[in-house]
């Protein structure tokens, strides 16, 4: 059913919005009969809740539970809450997430909130309510970073992000070109998007086969304003595309995707690098971040805009200072190539190359599964509260490989694959 025939006008094409839905329940978590999915979403997203609820029950879900959240709500706190109400965060409904997960339930966030909703609040208030949920958040965030069970991340264009993107369109005329940028990043805007994922899919596991295969011990970054080496944790293993979580289920976390990623060693990154794209985080722009890493931490951070923010960020634990992923994508991703800025961390992180303070992902090590957490730290995983990407990649970046004895092999040059 599209949502024409639910009685609702939009400029968003509803054949290819359907396509969405049914990819993230038949590509993006490959939801099994029986099995419960848990939905998170914008308010404004409900023409797709809806559309995935149609696909999931089609498919045999047990039960569809979707939360939603509004922005005109998020902002009645920011109004009016009392001062107090900025450290605490909703723990019961984050522990009850994780005992969902623990009980093979699926997870899906819809994206499309306003990326700068919270842009005209108090930074003071805007960080520590951030610190407050992802405390409270941890319990489900582990669930769902040590791939515990199948999840996925996609999109849909709010009209306040449409906005944002194209500030000089009007309203109608942005949210169906941002619709149309979603489903051409996330291959619907074809006939056969399983196929189309199919052979993405075996594009992704080529490369992760090749970067496995040569047991790089650290890349080396260079390009105007970066002489960056990140050095590799111990066992650590590629992935890209779809993954396989510990229920058994192979699916696609991320919709769109171009990256191959990694875990860093949390220790071993020394050097300087800058930012090559805009980050846009809880309502702040952050632009022209340089960051000098000792001994694998950050021990100078500035920015050109931003600056405030990013040393809240940094200063939210120990692990914020220190690296969780490095992740390499060509410049000529398709989501580059749009040449649009997204504001939104799922489409720009797969426009360029990029690392990410804080958690690594226990997935990304050779028997990542049977790990634990005191093993991960001890092959040089990083352990955060937070997990923020931000883009060091462009057309001038070199990426070399070193290899345990020191010897070089070209990655990337001229930001693309060498």
């Amino acid at each position: 059913m599209t949502i024409h025939q639910r009685g609702i006008s939009s400029p968003v094409d509803p054949v290819k919005l359907d396509r969405l839905a049914e990819l993230a329940i038949k590509v993006g978590l490959r939801l099994e009969p029986g099995q419960d999915l848990l939905v998170t979403a914008p308010t404004a997203a409900l023409p797709l809740v809806r559309l995935v609820a149609d696909h999931a029950y089609q498919a045999g879900a047990g039960l569809v539970i979707p939360i939603l959240s509004d922005e005109a709500l998020t902002l009645s706190r920011y109004r009016f809450a009392q001062d107090a109400s900025f450290d605490r965060a909703a723990g019961w409904l984050y522990e009850g997430m994780a005992k969902a997960f623990a009980a093979n339930t699926a997870r899906l966030a819809i994206v499309g909130e306003d990326p700068m909703l919270l842009s005209g609040q108090d930074p003071a208030r805007v960080a520590r309510a951030s610190k407050a949920n992802s405390i409270a958040y941890k319990p489900a965030l582990e669930k769902i970073a040590g791939f515990d069970i199948n999840w996925n991340i996609l999109a849909y264009p709010s009209p306040s992000w449409a906005r944002l993107v194209f500030p000089d369109d009007a309203e109608e005329v942005a949210v169906g070109k941002l619709a149309e940028a979603i489903f051409a990043a996330s291959r619907v805007d074809n006939d056969d998007p399983v196929a189309a994922w199919t052979a993405h899919n075996a594009e992704l596991r080529a490369r992760t086969a090749w970067l496995n295969g040569q047991r790089f011990a650290a890349l080396h970054y260079s390009g105007p304003g970066t002489d960056l080496t990140i050095g590799l944790a111990d066992g650590h293993e590629w992935q890209g595309g779809e993954s396989g979580a510990k229920n058994g289920i192979t699916c696609n976390a991320n919709i769109p995707t171009e990256e191959v990623f990694t875990t860093p060693h949390a220790h071993r990154v020394e050097g300087h690098v800058v930012s090559s794209k805009p980050l846009s985080y809880q309502g702040s722009l952050i632009d022209n971040i340089a960051v000098q890493f000792k001994d694998g931490r950050i021990v100078a951070a500035k920015a050109s805009r931003g600056e405030e923010v990013l040393n809240k960020v940094l200063d939210t634990d120990e692990g914020a200072r220190r690296l969780g992923e490095v992740a390499l994508v060509p410049h000529s991703s398709p989501i580059s190539h749009s040449g649009l800025l997204f504001y939104n961390t799922l489409f720009d992180e797969n426009a360029a190359s990029h690392i990410a303070l804080g958690q690594c992902y226990s997935k990304c090590f050779e028997g990542g599964d049977r790990l634990t957490p005191a093993q991960v730290a001890q092959q040089g995983g990083n352990a955060s509260l937070i997990h923020i990407d931000w883009m060091i990649g462009s057309a001038d970046t070199d990426v070399d490989g070193i290899t345990a004895d020191g010897r070089r092999v070209p990655v990337f040059r001229k930001g693309e694959w060498a």
